[in-house]
């Protein structure tokens, strides 16, 4: 969508549209169900002027409506679903990722995350009789840990021509919380001329948890990170990808405070993500993953290992 659509809407100038399509309003659908005063903030107008605006959004946009049983069903015969490398991962979750969701892994340092992140990245370009998704996958890396001789040597242990895998993925560094969101937008755009399957952020969190900080700063980062995962959330339902967020936790088990096992982003990551997978470490290159959280699948755990050729049983 361009400045010149969103100019369209009653009350919507060039600086208005300028200012809206800065902070991330792409399309009629996001200004539809933005609130009033989160509008007016963004765009410096008045609460009745946003107002406005977003009760033009609503009549302009196709915000859908109520479907069948049958109808959801007939919808989710196109969801794929992504191999993990490990068949017991995979039925944890019940074949796989899924595509048109958000899957969230987290544990402490070492326990696989970065790893698996790579593994899926291969993965997802694979057909899909070998369990990828048969098309390319992004990244948007926020910690500087997205190493392409990695991807190498998982392709080759694949028999996959490493340089051809690495042209299917796109790299996104992100050196702060805004430009993470920014990039987000630029998915989008990319997604509307690539076949990009599945889209990785690792990590979701770091950044938002390193800016902002105390207990005052706790609402502006939970309402910032609750619009950066819908805009996810957008990009998987438009491409039918597949979502996948590294996630830390509170503290390290040799900590006397925190708890080990609870991820960070609060209830508002909790209510977001479809699967919530926890990875521990285990003995030598053994990891455990507890599917902790999920619509249509019971608690349960998987031993998988990380090797030098991947993710593998």
């Amino acid at each position: 969508m361009s400045a010149e659509e969103i100019e369209k809407l009653p009350g919507v100038g060039p600086a208005t549209a300028e200012k809206l399509m800065d902070a991330g309003y792409n399309d009629l659908m996001a200004i539809a169900v933005e609130s009033p005063r989160v509008l007016s903030d963004v765009a410096e107008i008045g609460d009745s002027t946003a107002g406005k605006i977003i009760q033009a959004a609503k009549e302009a946009a196709d915000i859908g409506g109520f479907e069948t049983g049958s109808e959801l069903l007939e919808k989710r015969k196109s969801i794929g679903m992504l191999s993990t490398g490990a068949e017991s991962f995979n039925d944890l979750l019940g074949g796989g990722i899924e595509t048109g969701s958000i899957t969230e892994l987290f544990g402490e340092f070492g326990s696989g995350k970065t790893q698996i992140a790579h593994q899926l990245l291969v993965n997802a370009t694979r057909t899909e009789e070998e369990g990828g998704l048969d098309g390319q996958a992004m990244i948007i890396d926020t910690e500087n840990s997205f190493r392409p001789g990695r991807v190498c040597e998982i392709a080759e242990a694949r028999d996959m021509d490493p340089e051809e895998t690495l042209d299917n993925i796109h790299v996104g560094r992100a050196f702060n919380s805004h430009h993470q969101m920014l990039l987000a937008d630029r998915a989008l755009d990319l997604g509307k001329d690539n076949p990009i399957r599945l889209l990785v952020v690792d990590s979701l969190t770091s950044h938002f948890r390193a800016e902002y900080v105390g207990r005052g700063a706790l609402a502006e980062r939970q309402q910032t990170l609750n619009k950066h995962l819908h805009k996810l959330l957008n990009f998987a339902d438009r491409n039918n990808a597949a979502i996948v967020v590294t996630n830390q936790v509170t503290a390290n088990p040799d900590q006397f405070f925190g708890d080990p096992t609870k991820p960070i982003g609060g209830h508002i990551l909790g209510h977001t993500a479809t699967f919530r997978v926890y990875l521990r470490k285990s003995k030598g290159d053994k990891r455990i993953a507890r599917l902790v959280d999920s619509p249509n699948m019971p608690e349960g755990e998987a031993v998988f290992k990380v090797e030098e050729a991947g993710i593998t049983e």
